[in-house]
């Protein structure tokens, strides 16, 4: 096994979706969860990719995608970019469901129909990411170096805070986070949010 971090490349765009299902129950396999294997992807991680390929890390075995570190430098902007570039399309592919369907497809098709917006509790932490990583590049410490690389990125563009969400039930990532030293921001009703300041806003 090589494992290494490299930029995003467009051919990685399937690899990002895959990834994405495959962490997507709570860091586990949410293969069977979703009908449309598409959806997380088309939410949580395509967009980034296309908004931000300049902050969209690869973890590669070999050159092929086993993790991703995504997000954006500006929670409002990449708001407005989707509105205008990702899920207009969409919406028109994805119709809103009725609202006696509670299934996990229906619930990422409202968010695909709400957008990314911004947590107004979040705002003094301007920037956002996302991180999911396969069985077979875990604990062998390369979350941290995504986190690293995503962090200097950050720096290098002077923005002053990043934070991320995680659901309450993934106690993996919140300790991830807190060993890495992220700190608690604000609870939400299914997720907590964590947050680390970067520069001074002096």
């Amino acid at each position: 096994m090589s494992l290494f971090i490299r930029s995003y490349r467009e051919s990685d765009l399937f690899a990002l979706y895959e990834i994405c299902l495959k962490t997507g129950d709570s860091g586990k396999d949410a293969s069977e969860v979703y009908k449309d294997p598409m959806l997380l992807g088309n939410f949580y991680a395509a967009p980034y990719a296309i908004i931000h390929p300049e902050l969209t890390f690869i973890l590669a075995n070999n050159d092929i995608p086993v993790g991703y570190i995504i997000g954006t430098n500006n929670s409002e902007e990449f708001f407005n970019g989707t509105e205008k570039e990702w899920f207009p399309h969409l919406r028109e592919k994805y119709i809103i469901p009725s609202d006696d369907d509670n299934s996990p497809d229906a619930r990422i098709i409202r968010l695909i129909h709400k957008g990314h917006v911004p947590r107004p509790e979040l705002l003094s932490y301007p920037a956002h990411l996302h991180i999911d990583i396969l069985p077979e590049g875990q604990g062998k410490g390369m979350g941290r170096k995504l986190i690293d690389t995503f962090i200097t990125k950050l720096i290098d563009l002077k923005v002053t805070a990043l934070h991320l969400e995680v659901g309450k039930k993934n106690n993996n990532a919140i300790k991830f986070y807190e060993k890495v030293g992220f700190k608690i921001v604000k609870e939400f009703e299914y997720s907590i949010a964590f947050g680390i300041k970067l520069l001074n806003e002096n």
